[in-house]
């Protein structure tokens, strides 16, 4: 049986993208369909070469299409090459496709924590990522990755990242004595962190660069901030009213850079016991609700477990994706949540018109 066009897209039209909960064609995912009697080719476009759910994209346009009586059906992938829209630093990283900044109002809530199991998480869908370690006053991925002591290489003259548990990482804390406390004001910093990396990194091509930010919302994650060009940010808080205050800030400084809230994490929500039992130390739920009067979208919570605290001090994050799984749960809830807020940012660039014949 011949098909026409408007079959073909009525079909595709039930194919709903597995994060957003809306249809390809009408998030403008559709970018080429050619209709050949029963055959029909059709071209999608993804926000990264890596998406985690391609195959379950395919699956469900094959499907839709042999439904109505297509015999041959092929499927290829474009991925959107755009970036956030232009900032003055655009050019900055040509080569990466997302900058998030991961910051939080205050310390000692987990910022670095998070930054460092999203880089893993996100590379464990198959995407390219990069972590920068921007934290100059306590740089603490040295220890989190398991990289002190390890000097990174010169290429060209420039700094190549340390590869490790899959990311591809620089921190400051291996450009500088150990133990020796950094002391910069702003314009040191501006300019530290432009040559350290930026212009002296030689990032590799990456659709993810996770960056963790100095805490607060002082001179120095202002400097970074301005100095990036940012898909958006990422803002961590424990569920007390404190950390809530704080965090409240972070999203107010991120709106005044006009850098998109990708959206809040919740950190140390509630402790497991051993027998499974959970117990709200802090006031689990605070970050939930910050973010509904805030209303910027909410990416999920971590819970309190000893095996993150021994991962991190041991600097082996993978293992955090082997051990319980209510842990393993809520890192990967948190990394696709992400995942679909980037997708939405990029969603709202103008892309070419749809192609149909």
């Amino acid at each position: 049986m011949a098909l026409d066009r408007e079959q073909v897209m009525a079909a595709l039209r039930t194919v709903q993208d597995p994060e957003l909960f809306k249809d390809i064609v009408t998030l403008n995912m559709v970018k080429d369909v050619k209709v050949d009697g029963s055959s029909v080719r059709v071209l999608v476009e993804l926000t990264t070469p890596a998406c985690p759910l391609k195959d379950t994209i395919r699956r469900d346009i094959e499907g839709a299409l042999q439904r109505i009586g297509a015999k041959s059906v092929t499927v290829d992938f474009s991925a959107n090459q755009r970036n956030a829209p232009p900032t003055p630093q655009k050019d900055l990283l040509p080569q990466v496709k997302n900058v998030i900044a991961v910051g939080a109002g205050k310390g000692g809530v987990g910022k670095s924590t998070v930054a460092v199991n999203l880089a893993v998480g996100l590379q464990r869908t198959g995407a390219q990522v990069g972590l920068m370690d921007g934290d100059i006053y306590g740089p603490s991925m040295p220890t989190m990755l398991g990289i002190k002591g390890i000097v990174p290489q010169l290429s060209d003259n420039r700094i190549v990242p340390l590869y490790v548990h899959g990311i591809h990482a620089i921190t400051i804390g291996s450009l500088v004595e150990e133990d020796k406390p950094l002391i910069w004001r702003g314009p040191m910093a501006h300019s530290a962190f432009r040559q350290l990396f930026a212009e002296n990194a030689a990032w590799p091509e990456l659709d993810y660069l996770i960056v963790d930010l100095p805490p607060g919302t002082g001179d120095v994650p202002l400097t970074l901030c301005q100095l990036l060009p940012l898909t958006g940010a990422v803002v961590v808080a424990t569920p007390q009213q404190v950390a809530l205050d704080d965090c409240v800030r972070a999203v107010h400084m991120f709106e005044t850079l006009n850098a998109p809230v990708l959206g809040i994490v919740e950190n140390m929500s509630y402790f497991v016991g051993p027998d499974g039992k959970e117990f709200d130390i802090f006031g689990r739920g605070g970050a939930e609700q910050a973010a509904q009067s805030l209303g910027v979208p909410y990416l999920g919570a971590i819970p309190m477990f000893q095996e993150l605290r021994i991962n991190s001090d041991a600097g082996n994050p993978t293992a955090n994706f082997e051990g319980p799984a209510k842990l393993k749960e809520s890192i990967e809830q948190i990394v696709q949540s992400l995942v679909a807020q980037v997708k939405l940012r990029k969603m709202q660039t103008p892309s070419p018109e749809l192609n149909i014949r």
